[in-house]
């Protein structure tokens, strides 16, 4: 099995209510970070990657029908080199600044949080924080990170021939996705999941709002 649907937007841009809605439309399971929670193999494989030794990524990513969200957006290039046939599906959001609001006060918050005994938390910890640097070494810093996304939304535009790329941001619904993968639009609402204040409510964090 080859993946259908290749995920090239960065983390906080609707990535889990993506994850939800491809395994609607796809019938079979998205790749996304969450994953990695219930898969803890998977971080060695992942930071090794961001090292310079990736794996076999369609071995690696079997039984899935898509991926988003990091760590896969980080290799997004590499992930449709071997799925020749996928969509690529940018997810973005309104802007940079809204972008790195809901980054800084959920993810970059959380991995910059002073280290645990728990040793999958700190590995996982560890390969978020290259991760990040593999991104922009100043994704610490607001305007340099906004700098860093928006380059890379560039590229991957730049890159992604019209006829495979799918620009969606939250709010824009099945359509955009629907139409380009030649399925019908579901019944059911677009599912919208995980917001600011929901994540920090899963990690016990206190809300924003």
């Amino acid at each position: 099995m080859t993946l259908r649907v290749v995920g090239a937007g960065l983390g906080r841009t609707g990535t889990h209510s993506l994850k939800n809605a491809l395994e609607v439309l796809l019938g079979g399971p998205c790749y996304h970070m969450i994953e990695v929670f219930g898969r803890p193999g998977d971080i060695a494989v992942w930071h090794d990657a961001i090292k310079g030794d990736p794996p076999d990524w369609n071995a690696f990513l079997a039984g899935y029908e898509s991926a988003v969200d990091w760590p896969a957006c980080s290799f997004w290039r590499e992930i449709s080199a071997a799925n020749p046939d996928a969509a690529i599906l940018l997810s973005t959001r309104e802007s940079a600044d809204a972008w790195w609001k809901s980054a800084s006060n959920t993810i970059f918050h959380v991995t910059e949080q002073p280290p645990t005994d728990d040793r999958m938390l700190e590995s996982q910890r560890a390969m978020a924080l290259d991760m990040f640097a593999m991104f922009t070494p100043d994704w610490r810093d607001e305007a340099k990170a906004k700098r860093a996304y928006e380059a890379h939304n560039a590229a991957v535009r730049a890159e992604v021939p019209a006829d495979k790329l799918i620009d969606w941001q939250p709010g824009d619904g099945w359509e955009p996705i629907c139409d380009k993968l030649g399925v019908a639009v579901p019944g059911e609402a677009f599912p919208h999941v995980n917001t600011t204040d929901d994540f920090r409510a899963m990690l016990g964090m206190e809300p924003l709002s």
